[in-house]
């Protein structure tokens, strides 16, 4: 693999893209296949992945609190889900010989090691991937804004969002046929434009601390690299 364009980075997946072909819960071969693409970054390219998974697989709080949950004992429901995806994936990329730690936002030792920037770091510079879970241990945060947090805290060079989509568009390709696909877009026209590339405190979270972002298509196996050698796909948010 040619030299990567990013040391460090932070790595954002959804829970959803988890599911596979299952429509619910972990598909092992879609988690085989992230945690193929991943090692394949940090053994053949040196590259420092601290990841954040989301838990809409499992269960997501603002829905449940639309089914009249609590909404704090949902977003507390979630942050769990996030952890049980931490540690399927943690799981598989130790199967295939990648080392891996999980970090906890709240302290759930034994489980996870405790959450502390220096710590994951520290981890990261081990060769090891740091995998962040439990979103920033708070309710009312989603976990594009703890994986846009804890970018800032580790110093990622840049945050990846890997998405089934391959980038974003200025309508929902899914629903409308005539949405066209931007190469690169600003913080600010994402928030002018009203588009669903993540919630307006993550945006504006990256804004402020220049943490660009790229949105790609992660269910694709050899995007992940395509990505770190600098090819064009996806799209830069800048």
């Amino acid at each position: 693999m040619q030299r990567p364009k990013y040391k460090r980075v932070l790595l954002k997946l959804s829970g959803e893209s988890l599911m596979g072909e299952q429509g619910y819960g972990i598909d092992s071969k879609r988690l085989g296949e992230y945690a193929g693409q991943i090692k394949q970054i940090v053994s053949e390219a040196g590259v420092q992945v601290a990841i954040v998974i989301g838990g809409g697989n499992i269960f997501r709080g603002l829905q449940g609190a639309a089914k009249g949950f609590d909404r704090v004992k949902g977003d507390q429901m979630g942050m769990l889900a996030t952890v049980i995806n931490s540690l399927a994936l943690s799981s598989a990329l130790t199967a295939i010989g990648q080392p891996a730690r999980v970090f906890t936002a709240i302290n759930m030792f034994p489980i996870g090691e405790h959450y502390s920037k220096w710590r994951a770091i520290e981890a990261l510079e081990q060769g090891e991937v740091a995998i962040l879970s439990g979103g920033t241990g708070n309710p009312f945060f989603t976990t594009d804004t703890g994986s846009a947090l804890r970018g800032v805290e580790v110093e990622a060079d840049v945050m990846l969002k890997g998405t089934r989509v391959d980038g974003i568009y200025t309508a929902d390709p899914e629903k409308d046929p005539t949405a066209t696909k931007f190469d690169r877009i600003t913080y600010d026209e994402v928030y002018t434009r009203g588009l669903k590339v993540m919630d307006l405190t993550a945006t504006a979270l990256c804004k402020e601390n220049h943490l660009p972002i790229i949105v790609f298509d992660m269910d694709t196996p050899g995007n992940l690299a395509k990505v770190m050698a600098g090819e064009p796909i996806g799209t830069l948010v800048y």
